[in-house]
């Protein structure tokens, strides 16, 4: 039997309804929802549960919404009792990851992420800034292309390499236009823009960065029990006193999925367990490795018919 990740989904795997039925049957998954609830000082539970959808999509409120329903389901999850062996979580799903290998307390989790949204949607003015996934085109080759688009004064630079022939790319809404319009030139598909709200994973979002780094100062990392591979490096991590660093440098580095996903089935890794909702990640990483056994836990259903 090989090793066994569970990987965490982030924004843009949101839907209204998420961890309902599970809240609904599983009073110790319950808590979750009413501690976020007491922790923010608002009715996450039910703006998660009932919408609307436009209010949920704002990234202050799909944060903290979307960590509650991922750590639901893996507090649902515990009856299986399946032990990973490493976690991670791409993007906002790294600190679910994080309050899964016990670095952060959930209560922390949700207010840390709470305030990183509201800092992320503050960091760049509405429009001026811009995310596009690029189809078909080779990282060296993209990563170049947004060199010479920021050198025309326009900054454009990767956001999320996801898998192999998908990659993000994020900056200024005429350098992110500019990069798009020319991803042929460099043999990719095409360049299909992002509903967001702000260029994240770029440059752009250092001073959100800077907000969040004074943020987590009073905050509690212990080292991690099971290792988190971090987006950053798409390396294991356990200090909590590198987590935090990692977690600051992450609001505006790439996300490196598709090497995370890579590092994880060198040391061994063949079954991912997707806990949240969707299956986005479960996508991903069938497209870096189709070798590999991928379960989506995403509610009741997929619980009762988890068999590893």
């Amino acid at each position: 039997m090989g090793k066994i990740a569970f990987v965490f989904p982030g924004q843009g795997a949101q839907k209204v309804g998420m961890a309902k039925d599970v809240y609904d049957a599983n009073p110790a998954a319950a808590q979750y929802f009413d501690k976020a609830d007491e922790v923010l000082g608002f009715n996450i539970s039910k703006l998660a549960f009932e919408g609307p959808e436009d209010e949920l999509k704002q990234t202050a409120n799909t944060q903290p919404a979307l960590l509650t329903a991922s750590v639901t389901l893996l507090e649902a999850l515990k009856a299986h009792d399946i032990q990973p062996d490493y976690v991670a979580g791409h993007s906002l799903g790294e600190y679910s990851a994080l309050v899964a290998a016990g670095v952060l307390s959930f209560e922390d989790a949700v207010a840390i992420v709470r305030a990183r949204g509201q800092f992320m949607e503050q960091a760049v003015p509405a429009g001026q800034g811009a995310m596009a996934a690029v189809l078909g085109a080779e990282r060296t080759a993209l990563s170049e292309l947004c060199a010479a688009v920021t050198a025309d004064g326009h900054a454009v630079e990767l956001a999320n390499v996801n898998c192999p022939g998908q990659i993000v790319i994020s900056g200024t809404r005429e350098g992110v236009e500019a990069a798009g319009a020319r991803v042929k030139e460099i043999g990719g598909k095409r360049a299909i823009p992002l509903e967001v709200s702000g260029p994240f994973h770029s440059s752009m979002m250092k001073p959100a960065a800077q907000l969040l780094e004074e943020r987590l100062q009073g905050v509690t990392f212990e080292d991690a029990f099971v290792p988190v591979v971090a987006n950053v490096t798409a390396q294991a991590v356990t200090s909590g006193d590198e987590v935090r660093k990692l977690l600051v440098e992450q609001v505006y580095s790439p996300v490196l999925w598709e090497d995370s996903v890579r590092y994880l089935i060198e040391q061994g890794v063949d079954t991912f367990i997707e806990i949240g909702p969707g299956n986005v990640l479960t996508g991903l990483i069938k497209k870096t490795d189709k070798d590999v056994r991928l379960f989506n836990i995403s509610s009741l259903d997929s619980l009762a018919s988890l068999e590893l």
